[in-house]
């Protein structure tokens, strides 16, 4: 017995520690891992019972670089300090670690509770200075041991990765070839077709959800290759699938290594690994046209740039356009504010959600000042649409081929996942009869499993003649009559019901380039805007910017529209409706056009007529009094504010009306007189009430009334024109 081996060691127990860094070198060097169980036997050479002997081989296939993970060298830390172990052995130091930290705390350990540490070769006290010193130098070597050997596998490593031979895990879509070291594309032409439709979709769509919208919209899925068993699978066309595939660098025939970092950082007070994403110029290899490529170099980087764009969730997105999203704002990402310099964001304010272009500046504290969004897009729109003359004929026939092309590409897929399903079939089918009928053990699991791939057959081409219903993937010659008629009328497709905002976004992103906006007070509160197109050129207008009051009233053109509509080609309310739809124009709430709509702008214009059954009074009586509505004509108002009058004491009827009976008035010039001379200090009154509500505020709210308009007393209801 060695004479470091005391007594007191062997009333513990002692414990052997194994350990090995990989499953693959306790699958290949099996010598190792049986020179470390016979230490169990050394241990009963020395003076232990083989009762008293444990052995720990729960970190078999672990790394030595930390103590996180390694769960047995935790357990024999605890029983260390708890003073249940008189001796630990190993086949060497570096089995219990490869770290100076956690090597030195065992140490420390040890030489407190009194354990001495066995290897093959020598028995070790740690309370002897010398031994001490010995096993610190020891922990110190295999610690930068690990650090050369993995100095050397790196450099082999990186060598290999800048002849582009390193084989990693290909990505969906390619295969490695061993025999040239090279990637090169997938074989099954399905997948291929699926990668190249994702990439098509973004150059239409211009966003990761958009083209994994248009995939699940059309019941298409996406290849996905499983990293530990390395096979492709197939799943729903999820977004982050997509944004990877977008993002990935090797689709542009490109063989990157190092796009990813692990970085060790403090996480809750414990060290974590963490992968850190590096942007393009740190990629420390990048072998351009390495392999076949999907898309080319600078199709890629414009893909970078527009995704980085579309990204505005977070606080240093303030200055990015951001993707073309659903919302009632058109210019959502093209408006700069024209003082400032700074992109303005869409703000929904409102019970009714209206849309407000606001800038707030960074160099400035709160809102720089803020704009309705409904004019300044009515007006750019009209002027996209009035300058956007393409050729009629060619872009017909140009968007019946492409609609045919989209169409033919969907079904293609769909016959090359059909296809898929009837293979798995068949090969099932195979399987079933090329077994013992009799041997019914393995008989009935084949007939299962037949009877599945027959049942997801049926399912997928059912939904496949659902698809094709809904999304009319076959063009009738219909079809193409209405594609091309509508392509001649651009108009029309813009202000259909169908057409959704993302889409006429898509449509004036490609016309125009940004729209800066700039407040002007004097001589009348209007919005200077400045629209550049993508051709550089500039065009520069003006529109009227109204008070919150005014802001959602009838359009006076689309009113016009109505008068004559009705007063002229005598219309009804529902055969107005449908012609102000049918030109696109919407009410003050930017709605559709309804019967109900119609009847209530009549009614407040003061477009009606008389019913048939209706008994008005005549403008004169046998005495020669005056009815309400020969007053209002005479004065030049409303009848409802001759009522109003009439209610307050400004003028007194002579005889007073009742249920059925009218009111009847007696003029004369003092009279005439005194009331034109109030309705036209009222109406003076509310046009500087309203003034002053314009310019008491900055950008869009106005201030508080005067006192003098508050005194006026209140106009009837029906005086006032809706914002409907």
């Amino acid at each position: 017995m060695n004479d470091k081996i005391r007594p007191t060691h062997l009333d513990r127990r002692a414990t052997v520690y194994l350990r090995q860094s990989t499953l693959k070198q306790v699958h290949e060097h099996r010598e190792s891992t049986a020179r470390q169980y016979a230490l169990r036997e050394r241990a009963i050479e020395l003076g232990w019972p083989a009762e008293r002997v444990d052995v720990i081989d729960e970190d078999l296939g672990q790394s030595g670089s930390s103590a996180e993970q390694r769960r047995g060298f935790q357990r024999l830390a605890e029983d260390v300090t708890h003073g249940r172990v008189g001796a630990i052995y190993a086949l060497e130091v570096s089995r219990l670690a490869r770290s100076s930290a956690d090597w030195h705390r065992l140490l420390e350990l040890c030489g407190l509770a009194d354990v001495v540490i066995v290897d093959e070769q020598a028995v070790y006290c740690p309370r002897d200075f010398n031994d001490r010193l010995l096993l610190g130098l020891k922990g110190t070597m295999s610690e930068a041991e690990q650090y050369w050997m993995r100095l050397r596998l790196e450099g082999g490593r990186l060598s290999k990765a800048r002849r582009g031979e390193l084989y990693f895990v290909p990505a969906s879509g390619y295969e490695w070839d061993p025999v040239i070291s090279r990637f090169r594309l997938d074989p099954d032409e399905q997948v291929q077709r699926a990668i190249r439709l994702v990439f098509e979709r973004f150059r239409l769509d211009g966003s990761a959800y958009a083209v994994a919208r248009y995939f699940a919209r059309h019941g298409l899925t996406l290849p996905a290759r499983d990293v530990p068993s390395r096979e492709l699978r197939w799943g729903p066309p999820r977004q982050t699938l997509i944004g990877s595939i977008l993002h990935n660098p090797i689709y542009a025939g490109a063989y990157v290594y190092g796009r990813y970092e692990e970085r060790l950082g403090l996480v809750d007070g414990q060290l974590r690994r963490r992968k850190a994403t590096l942007p393009q110029p740190a990629w420390p290899i990048c072998l351009r046209d390495h392999h076949p490529a999907y898309i080319s170099w600078d199709e890629f980087m414009a893909n970078q740039k527009k995704l980085y764009e579309n990204r505005t969730s977070c606080l240093t997105a303030l200055d990015r356009r951001g993707a073309a999203r659903e919302g009632h704002a058109l210019l959502q990402g093209l408006v700069l504010c024209g003082r400032c310099g700074h992109r303005m964001n869409t703000h929904s304010c409102g019970p009714r959600r209206r849309a407000v272009y606001q800038c707030h500046a960074k160099l400035r504290p709160g809102l720089c000042w803020s704009v309705p969004a409904r004019a300044i897009d009515q007006a750019v729109v009209a002027l996209c649409l009035d300058v956007v003359k393409p050729p009629e004929i060619e872009l017909a026939l140009a968007v019946v081929r492409e609609a045919e092309r989209q169409g033919s590409e969907v079904d293609r897929q769909w016959a090359l996942r059909l296809e898929r399903a009837r293979y798995e079939a068949q090969l099932a089918e195979r399987r079933y009869k090329a077994i013992d009928p009799d041997h019914r053990v393995v008989a009935r699991t084949l007939e299962r499993e037949w009877n599945d791939t027959l049942t997801e057959l049926e399912r997928l081409e059912g939904e496949y003649h659902r698809v094709r219903r809904r999304e009319k993937i076959d063009l009738t010659e219909e079809d193409r009559a209405r594609l091309l008629a509508l392509a001649k009328d651009l108009p029309t497709v813009w202000n259909a019901a169908t057409t959704t905002h993302a889409e006429r976004k898509t449509l004036l992103r490609m016309l125009v380039r940004e729209v800066t906006v700039s407040p002007i007070e004097v001589p009348a509160r209007q919005t200077r805007v400045q629209l550049l197109w993508q051709t550089g050129a500039v065009s520069d207008f003006t529109v009227p910017r109204k008070d919150k009051y005014t802001a959602q009233a009838t359009p006076k053109g689309t009113l016009a529209l109505l008068r004559d509509l009705y007063a002229t080609k005598n219309k009804g309310d529902g055969e107005i409706a449908a012609e102000l739809n049918r030109r696109g124009l919407h009410t003050g709430l930017n709605r559709p056009w309804n019967v109900a709509a119609v009847r209530r702008v009549r009614y407040d214009v003061g477009l009606y007529r008389p019913s048939p059954k209706s008994r008005r009074p005549p403008d004169r009586s046998a005495e020669g009094l005056y009815s309400v509505h020969a007053v209002a004509a005479r004065i030049g108002v409303k009848p409802g504010m001759i009522r109003f009058w009439a209610r307050t004491g400004v003028l007194d009827p002579v005889t007073h009306g009742g249920p059925g009976r009218p009111h009847w008035f007696k003029l004369d010039g003092a009279t005439v007189t005194r009331l034109q001379a109030y309705a036209a200090q009222s109406a003076r009154r509310r046009i500087t009430g309203a003034e002053d509500r314009g310019l008491g505020q900055q950008g869009d709210e106005p201030a508080t009334p005067s006192p003098d308009v508050l005194s006026e007393p209140p106009q009837p209801r029906r005086a006032r024109q809706r914002t409907r």
